[in-house]
C-alpha cells in the first residue's frame, strides 16, 4: 500500500514540474510577444547607412573634371558627387544655397564673398598627409577660368570682368563691374584642388589625363575604381564622410556607362537604376516592369527659331501666321510628348497666353504679311482688269477665241473716237452699216494690230495719240481653254454679286471658294489643298528649317511642321546634315531660315544669352570671327526686350524682377521671334526597393543626385523620442487599464 503511495506521490511531483514548466513557458511566450508589440509600438523604421546602388547609361565615358565635362552629360552625374562647389541648386526650393562655402552679398549686388566651411578636406587627404580646403584653391579654380589661354571658351565667359581677391585661407570676394543677380549659381561648378594642377600650363589642363582617370575632389563620394569590361566602363564610388551636412546612407555608388542602350538591357539584372530611359513611338518607357519609373521635365524648350535676317521673316504678321497656324498639340503626340511650352520664361504663368493654334487666324495674318496665295492674286487681278474694263468706250468680250488668221471686229462711237483715232495701231474706219459709228479689224497673224495668244492690252488712241481708253483682252486658240476662262469669267460674275449681297447666302463664294487649275479660277473641292504663296513679285514663300540630326524625334517634328504650315500655302524645305558637326556649323553661321533646336535656361533661368541682341551672330564675318557663345538662334534684335532682360539680371528685387519677366513675356509674345513646341519628358527607372528617391525640380540630369542623400537601401528601427527598454512597465500598465 505504501508502495502504491509513493508512485501517487511521484506522478504528482512529475505533473506539478510540467505544469509549472507550462506555465513558465506560457510566461515568457507572453512576456516575449508584449516586449515583441512595445517594441513595435514604440520605435520607427528610419533610413540606415549601407547598401550599393548600380546605375547604367548610355554614352562615352571621358576622364572626370568639372571643367571638361560641362556637355558630357554622362560624366556629369559623377562629377556631381565626386565634386563640390562653393554653393548648390536645391531642387526642392530652386534656389542656390550654401555648400562648401557660405555666401554673403553685399547690398548693391556687386560684391559676392564665400567663407569655407571648417574642416572641409580632399579626397587624398591622409592623417599623416591632411590636404585641407582652402581660399587658394578657390582662387585657383575661378582665376584659371579667366586666364585667356584657358581651352573651355564656355566656361571663361562668366567670370570675364570679375575681379577675385582672397581675404583670409578661407574667404574669396568676387568683385563685379555691375550687378548680376545670377551670379551665384557660376560658384556651383565644382571645386578643383590646386596641388593637384601644380606644373601643368593652363592651355593644357583639358589634356590633364592623369587627374581625369584619377580625380581628386571635396565632394560625398570618391573615386575608388574605374575599369573597362567587356560590356561597360565602370566607376565606382566610395561614401566619403564630411562634417558638413546632409549625410549620405548609400556605401557606393557604381556607374555603369554602356555604349548603347541594347548592351545595357542585356546587364539589367544587375542594375538598380537607369539613368535615362527611351521611349517607343508611343512615348511609353522602354524598360522591364518590375523597374519603377519616374518622369520629370529640365527647364528646356524645343522651338522653331525664326531667322529675322532673312527679308520674309523680318515681316512680324508672317512670323505671327506661323505661330497661329502650327498645332503644337498634334506635334506633341506624334512623338510622345506631352509638356506643351508657349515661352522661353518658363517660370511664369502662361495661363492666359493668346497665340493658341487658329488655322483661320493664321490665314488672316499671313494676308496681312503681304504673301498671297495664288487664287487671290489671280482674282484680284481680273477684279481689275474688270474694273478697268467697265469703263470708257471700247465694248468686247474679255475672252475670245480665235484661230490665228481669224479676225477680231471691234466698233464704236464716233462721238468717243472721232476718225483718225487707231485701236491697237489700226485706224478706225466709218462703220458700212451704222451710223455715226466706226470700225476696226483686228488681224490674229504677226503685224501691226494683231491679237497675240494670252494677254492683250487694246488701247484706243485719239487723233493726236492721245490714250481714249484701254481693254483687257485675253486670247486663246484652245477650246478647252476657252472653256476654263469663260468659268473663270462666270465665277468672277459670282463673287461680285456675293460679295454685293445679291444672292441667296447658299449661293454666295469667297476668296477661298476658289482655287487655280491651269492658270484660270475654278471652285475649290475637299481635296485640294492651297497652293504656294507669293508675294507681289510673284515669288512662292519657300523657307529652309534645319534641325539636327539627332534626337530622331526632330525630323518626326520637321516633317510635321512641313505638313502643318503646307496647309498654310507655305514651302517648307528640311535640311538635315549628315553629321553633327556639320550640323553645328550651319547653325553657327546662320545658314537657315527657321531653326527646330533645343535649349536650355539650367538652375538660375537665365534667357539673357538666348535673347539680348549681344548674342547675335554678326553677318559677312570670317569663319575664325564666328562667336562660338553666339546663343540668340533667331538673331532677334529688340530695345524693349534688351532693356529688360538686363534689368531682370541686375535687380535684386524680386518683385521687380518678376514684373519685368512678365514684361518680357509680353514683348517676346507680341514679336514673336520663335515658335516654342514643347519640353521634353524625360524617365529615370530605379528598383523598388531603393527608398527615399524624389527627383523635384531638376536644372540637368545630374541634379538628381542632389538629393542622393535622401536615398536608402537599408532600415533600422530605433526607439521613439522620450522611449527606451526602461518604458516597459509604463506602457504595459497603461496597455492593461487603456484596454479596459
Amino acid at each position: 500500500m505504501s508502495r502504491i503511495l509513493l508512485i501517487i506521490i511521484d506522478v504528482f511531483v512529475k505533473w506539478e514540474y510540467r505544469i509549472v514548466a507550462i506555465l513558465l513557458l506560457l510566461a515568457c511566450g507572453s512576456l516575449t510577444i508584449l516586449l515583441f508589440f512595445f517594441y513595435r509600438d514604440s520605435t520607427i523604421l528610419i533610413p540606415a547607412i549601407g547598401g550599393t546602388y548600380i546605375e547604367g547609361s548610355v554614352g562615352e565615358f571621358r576622364p572626370v573634371s568639372p571643367w571638361l565635362n560641362i556637355t558630357n552629360d554622362v560624366n556629369r552625374d559623377i562629377v556631381s558627387l565626386v565634386f563640390a562647389g562653393l554653393l548648390k541648386y536645391n531642387p526642392a526650393t530652386r534656389h542656390i544655397e550654401d555648400d562648401l562655402a557660405t555666401l554673403k552679398v553685399s547690398k548693391d549686388g556687386r560684391i559676392y564673398a564665400v567663407t569655407l566651411k571648417p574642416d572641409l578636406y580632399w579626397h587624398d587627404s591622409t592623417p599623416a598627409s591632411p590636404h585641407p580646403v582652402t581660399a587658394d584653391d578657390i582662387i585657383f579654380t575661378f582665376k584659371t577660368l579667366q586666364d585667356p589661354q584657358f581651352p573651355i571658351s564656355l566656361l571663361t565667359q562668366n567670370f570675364q570682368g570679375i575681379d577675385i581677391q582672397k581675404i583670409d585661407e578661407r574667404t574669396v570676394q568676387f568683385r563685379l563691374e555691375e550687378p548680376y543677380s545670377f551670379f551665384p549659381s557660376n560658384l556651383t561648378l565644382g571645386l578643383l584642388p590646386a596641388r593637384a594642377f601644380e606644373g601643368i600650363p593652363i592651355q593644357k589642363l583639358d589634356q590633364a589625363l592623369e587627374f581625369g582617370l584619377s580625380p581628386i575632389g571635396a565632394g560625398p563620394y570618391r573615386v575608388r575604381s574605374i575599369v573597362q569590361t567587356d560590356l561597360s566602363t565602370e566607376v565606382t564610388l566610395e561614401r566619403f564622410a564630411r562634417p558638413i551636412p546632409p549625410v549620405f546612407r548609400l556605401e557606393q555608388v557604381v556607374f555603369r556607362i554602356f555604349p548603347n542602350y541594347a548592351t545595357l538591357l542585356s546587364d539589367i539584372q544587375n542594375l538598380d537604376g537607369i539613368r535615362l530611359v527611351p521611349h517607343d513611338d508611343q512615348g511609353s518607357p522602354i524598360v522591364p516592369r518590375r523597374l519603377r519609373t519616374r518622369n520629370y521635365t529640365l527647364p528646356q524648350y524645343v522651338a522653331l527659331f525664326l531667322n529675322t535676317d532673312h527679308p520674309a521673316l523680318q515681316d512680324s504678321h508672317l512670323r505671327l501666321g506661323l505661330q497661329l497656324g502650327t498645332n503644337k498639340q498634334s506635334i506633341v503626340e506624334q512623338i510622345g510628348e506631352s509638356v506643351i511650352v508657349d515661352t522661353p520664361l518658363l517660370e511664369i504663368d502662361v495661363a492666359d497666353w493668346h497665340y493658341q493654334f487658329d488655322e483661320r487666324s493664321a490665314q488672316g495674318a499671313l494676308f496681312e504679311s503681304r504673301w498671297y496665295l495664288p487664287e487671290k492674286v489671280r482674282l484680284q487681278r481680273l477684279l481689275e482688269y474688270r474694273e478697268a474694263n467697265s469703263v470708257g468706250p471700247l465694248r468686247i468680250d474679255p475672252i475670245v477665241l480665235l484661230d490665228t488668221g481669224a479676225i477680231l471686229t471691234i466698233t464704236g462711237s464716233l462721238h468717243s473716237a472721232p476718225l483718225g483715232s487707231t485701236v491697237y495701231g489700226l485706224p478706225v474706219e466709218i462703220h458700212p452699216t451704222l451710223t455715226g459709228a466706226w470700225i476696226v479689224a483686228l488681224p490674229t497673224h504677226r503685224g501691226t494690230g494683231s491679237i497675240n495668244v494670252g494677254e492683250n492690252l487694246i488701247r484706243l488712241n485719239g487723233p493726236k495719240e492721245n490714250i481714249l481708253d484701254s481693254f483687257y483682252l485675253w486670247r486663246t486658240t484652245k477650246i478647252d481653254e476657252f472653256k476654263r476662262a469663260a468659268e473663270e469669267q462666270r465665277l468672277l460674275d459670282l463673287f461680285l454679286a456675293s460679295r454685293a449681297g445679291s444672292i441667296p447666302p447658299e449661293e454666295q463664294i469667297t476668296a477661298g471658294s476658289l482655287k487655280i487649275d491651269h492658270g484660270f479660277l475654278r471652285l475649290r473641292s475637299d481635296k485640294d489643298i492651297l497652293d504656294i504663296r507669293i508675294n507681289e513679285d510673284g515669288n512662292p514663300l519657300t523657307l529652309t528649317l534645319l534641325t539636327s540630326p539627332s534626337p530622331r524625334s526632330y525630323s518626326i517634328v520637321a516633317e510635321h511642321i512641313k505638313k502643318q504650315w503646307r496647309t498654310l500655302g507655305i514651302d517648307i524645305r528640311i535640311d538635315i546634315p549628315e553629321t553633327l558637326d556639320a550640323f553645328q556649323k550651319r547653325m553657327l553661321t546662320r545658314d537657315y531660315d527657321i531653326l527646330l533646336f533645343g535649349q536650355s535656361l539650367l538652375d538660375n533661368l537665365d534667357s539673357y544669352p538666348y535673347w539680348h541682341s549681344s548674342n547675335i551672330q554678326k553677318n559677312g564675318i570670317s569663319e575664325k570671327d564666328l562667336k562660338l557663345d553666339a546663343y540668340n538662334l533667331s538673331q532677334y534684335t529688340s530695345f524693349a526686350a534688351d532693356a529688360l532682360l538686363e534689368q531682370i539680371r541686375k535687380t535684386m528685387n524680386e518683385e521687380e524682377r518678376q514684373a519685368a519677366l512678365g514684361e518680357l513675356r509680353d514683348v517676346i509674345r507680341q514679336e514673336v521671334p520663335a515658335i516654342f513646341l514643347y519640353s521634353p519628358l524625360y524617365t529615370f527607372a530605379h528598383q523598388q526597393d531603393f527608398l527615399g528617391i524624389e527627383l523635384k525640380n531638376l536644372s540637368l540630369h545630374s541634379d538628381r543626385f542632389l538629393t542622393l542623400f535622401d536615398w536608402y537601401l537599408k532600415q533600422e528601427r530605433v526607439f521613439k523620442t522620450g522611449f527606451s527598454w526602461l518604458s516597459f512597465p509604463k506602457w504595459l500598465f497603461e496597455s492593461i487599464f487603456t484596454s479596459h
